[in-house]
């Protein structure tokens, strides 16, 4: 076009840089930037945002938001560029902050588009008030729940831990079901150890004539998994090829041999490993390894660590489970070389936070962080909160303290202060009202200890206690759980 002399028009611009984004291009996504600004048309409209789009897909975040920025009027693409590349990359809370920023500068109307990223950044951030919120802001717009938009509020309401939400989203939408909806819901059962519910759904799904789809079978496996459904498992990974002709991969076999470790199925599962058609992945051996640890399979546990290091050297979560079987079996020197090619490698283990909302607003506890005054009541609450934990009954785990000490004292007192920061629920329960649910969200999964413990405080302050941890849930009311098949 520009060798024929033609003068490009915004339209040509707009199609040329939507072109650079689609084949990550940002070299030529510059020289288009540079060539509009020089023909005076880079302030127009569809230009800015295309420009706005090509740069976030690029990668160039700055560069997408300091033409952002600039817009002296900016429409919903614009606006849903952004927040859809905040949440594509993690910037959940960044998500939020460009939302309210749109509301604040009356520029337009958030659509369809826009409340799907909003509920999926709440959905990572577990932040229940804010997702009813935005619900609430869908029905009092009157934006029309099509199938994307359903599926992200079942979504948010399932990693919230608010699965009676989920459920009131997917009965309000029974007829305009589709899989990814049905798939949903799935998910949000199985996170929320409601095993026998999900396998209840997969059979009302297949009566309605839906065909599953692979993510369909791996939220069913990993339903029998967690929830200790052996036969039920191994029944349905069989429907999988012989009915819908479904080939199983990674994730599947992945499910099946924590299922068979879970239950204590060891030769079952390293079957499983020896015979399937793929090479285990981290997943894969982190299950085994977990398992063995549970039930002092220290031998196997040690091989499959140094399968698991030797498959995904920058995991540094193969690092701390392969030292915690060495732990566990008292060999200390074999705890230090593991530390040590730790170290020399440059990995970390990431420190342990947990978030919870209050009025609205995520706050956030890291592990050794006391600089907060909040976070210094917190800990001046610990020694109080584990001596009523003991008076009540509770016993600490000290198998779970994998760390060379040999009084017993000092291992219990190390053990509880690590489950009551790793929780955060004496900031919660300080700033909360009586009877008020608890919702954390962890960033690591909380060890066995940390589970009986928070069962019990549960039963001491007499509340429904919500823990988030590697998007699965455990629902703790008057000293029991809804885990039940849990490590």
């Amino acid at each position: 076009m520009l060798r024929s002399g033609a003068d490009p028009d915004p339209a040509a611009y707009a199609l040329a840089l939507a072109s650079c984004a689609r084949g990550r291009d940002p070299a030529a996504a510059a020289q288009l930037h540079a060539h509009a600004a020089k023909r005076g048309v880079a302030s127009h409209r569809r230009v800015r945002g295309r420009l706005v789009h090509a740069y976030a897909a690029c990668g160039m975040a700055s560069h997408a938001r300091r033409v952002f920025d600039r817009m002296p009027s900016r429409d919903s693409v614009s606006w849903n560029t952004v927040l859809s590349w905040c949440v594509a990359n993690g910037e959940y809370d960044e998500a939020i902050v460009v939302f309210r920023e749109m509301l604040a500068s009356r520029e337009c109307e958030p659509d369809r588009v826009t409340l799907v990223s909003v509920i999926s950044a709440i959905a990572h951030l577990g932040a229940l008030a804010q997702g009813l919120w935005a619900h609430a802001y869908v029905f009092r717009k009157g934006i029309e729940v099509e199938e994307k938009l359903s599926s992200a509020l079942i979504n948010m309401y399932s990693k919230c831990g608010f699965i009676e939400g989920a459920v009131y989203v997917f009965d309000k939408i029974a007829a305009k079901r589709s899989l990814d909806t049905y798939n949903a819901m799935l998910a949000g059962f199985t996170a929320n150890g409601c095993s026998e519910k999900a396998l209840e759904l997969f059979s009302k799904m297949e009566s309605t004539g839906l065909v599953p789809n692979k993510i369909t079978f791996n939220s069913i496996l990993n339903a029998c998994s967690h929830g200790g459904l052996v036969e039920e498992g191994i029944r349905y990974f069989g429907r999988m090829s012989t009915v819908y002709g479904i080939k199983p991969d990674i994730a599947h076999y992945g499910c099946m041999v924590d299922l068979y470790c879970r239950a204590g199925f060891f030769g079952k599962a390293e079957e499983m490993i020896q015979t399937m058609p793929v090479e285990p992945d981290a997943a894969m051996l982190k299950a085994l390894l977990g398992a063995c640890r549970i039930h002092k399979k220290l031998e196997l546990g040690k091989k499959a660590g140094h399968r698991l290091i030797e498959s995904a050297p920058n995991d540094h979560a193969g690092y701390v489970l392969l030292s915690n079987i060495y732990a566990l079996d008292g060999n200390w020197g074999g705890v230090h070389k593991v530390r040590k090619l730790m170290s020399d490698r440059g990995m970390h283990k990431i420190p342990g936070s947990s978030s919870v909302e209050l009025d609205g607003v995520v706050h956030e506890f890291i592990s050794g962080d006391k600089t907060h005054s909040r976070k210094r009541d917190v800990y001046k609450m610990l020694s109080e909160m584990c001596q009523q934990l003991k008076n009540s009954g509770y016993r600490p785990d000290t198998s779970q303290v994998l760390l060379d000490i040999d009084d017993k004292d000092v291992r219990e007192s190390s053990l509880a202060l690590h489950t009551a920061r790793s929780l955060q629920s004496p900031s919660d329960l300080i700033s909360t009202a009586p009877g008020t649910p608890i919702r954390v969200v962890n960033n690591l999964r909380i060890c066995g200890d940390c589970h009986n413990a928070i069962k019990f405080l549960s039963k001491i302050y007499g509340r429904c206690i919500i823990v988030r941890d590697a998007n699965r849930f455990h629902h703790f009311r008057e000293g029991s759980c809804s885990c039940r098949n849990y490590w």
